[in-house]
């Protein structure tokens, strides 16, 4: 046993130099490992091990948000990838884990485990999505500029009806309704993000729902999604899009934000899929692409996922400074969790693993409206 634990601690040093990680190196992105079992779990379980692992406290690193930027810029979860990639496919081929059924899991899993917790993450309008950085110094400021860009993108005008699918806690219902006299109508599968909303929204044009996408009725002038179409999955995107269409005025048009991925994977990594976003998957270009044809037109398609990086350190900072009025509720455990989501995601969109896109899209022949803004 003792010969086997050696030899897998040299092969994850040896994998882990490739990137220029050191393990007990100097470097803020080289790690620290307490427990020896953690070289034989990465080995076996990839991704997932390496999560739990950090979880346990087995190991540690001075900017995990570096550590994965260098990792992942590496390729090297190819050379340990574990169970993590066939697990992963073999359950979007089998099952429809977005089913109706299962909308509201992703809500009380993810969303609704304390509004504590997003109010001390959080800029003060509550926007739990990229926020846009071109002109901003801060993250409020950042946050601001986003849900503007996303009004001047849809033309908002007084008197308007906006659908926010996937509203959060109105953050963009609020701003839309307060600086461009709008009415929206938001849905969310989230019962805590209803209830704050509701509260935010107060004596605005605003009605926050909680519902599943799939259930909304009605016409609306513009429809927006900041930020939910990573929980749609594969098997549910021409459902998606009829849906929009089917919202969606002749003159209208649609703004798509969503995280995206480089290739039209099925499934998600394990660890964010067990314990950050369960069903959660990111598109491909191709995969929206091919969903809207026919449905939808594609006006315009801007990426700026580097603004996710920024956007998700300085969640994290707000985290840790906040942590000690949240350690009475959560545990040191699920702060270690929190905070490995926050900055691996950080290193995977720094090392441009991940995309950050808004899409532009109206039905055939209502272009007239559309101007690309930035």
């Amino acid at each position: 046993m003792l010969c086997f634990c050696m030899n897998a601690e040299s092969v994850v040093r040896d994998i882990a130099g490739l990137a220029g990680v050191e393990v007990g190196g100097n470097e803020p992105w080289d790690i620290r490992v307490s427990d020896n079992r953690f070289y034989d779990r990465v080995l076996n379980e990839g991704s997932l091990g390496l999560g739990e692992t950090y979880m346990d406290g087995s190991w540690d690193c001075d900017r995990v948000d570096m550590f994965f930027d260098r990792v992942l810029g590496a390729n090297l979860e190819k050379r340990i990838s574990g169970k993590d990639v066939v697990i992963a496919r073999v359950k979007s081929k089998l099952f429809n884990r977005q089913r109706k059924s299962k909308a509201f899991e992703i809500g009380e899993r993810h969303y609704d485990i304390g509004n504590d917790l997003y109010r001390e993450m959080l800029d003060d309008r509550m926007v739990y999505t990229c926020g846009y950085w071109k002109n901003a110094f801060n993250l409020d400021g950042a946050q601001e500029a986003k849900l503007d860009l996303s009004c001047r993108k849809l033309g908002l005008e007084a008197g308007m009806r906006v659908l926010d699918v996937g509203c959060g806690f109105g953050s963009f219902a609020k701003y839309a309704a307060e600086k461009y006299g709008v009415d929206v109508v938001g849905v969310t599968v989230s019962k805590e993000q209803v209830k704050l909303g509701r509260e935010m929204c107060e004596g605005l044009p605003v009605e926050l729902r909680l519902q599943d996408y799939r259930d909304v009725k009605g016409k609306f002038d513009r429809v927006v999604s900041l930020g939910m179409f990573e929980h749609v999955g594969p098997k549910n995107y021409d459902v998606y899009f009829d849906k929009v269409r089917d919202c969606l005025a002749d003159d209208g048009l649609f703004l798509l934000q969503t995280i995206g991925c480089n290739g039209s994977g099925r499934g998600s990594e394990r660890w964010i899929d067990k314990y950050i976003f369960p069903g959660g998957v990111l598109p491909s270009v191709k995969q929206i692409g091919t969903a809207a044809e026919g449905r939808l037109v594609m006006r315009d398609w801007h990426e700026f996922g580097k603004d996710y990086d920024k956007t998700l350190m300085a969640w994290n900072g707000n985290f840790q400074a906040g942590w000690e009025g949240l350690s009475g509720k959560y545990n040191e455990r699920f702060k270690r969790m929190w905070e490995y989501y926050l900055l691996s995601c950080a290193g995977s969109f720094r090392a441009g693993r991940n995309q950050l896109w808004q899409v532009m899209f109206s039905k055939e022949g209502g272009q007239g409206n559309f101007v690309s803004v930035r």
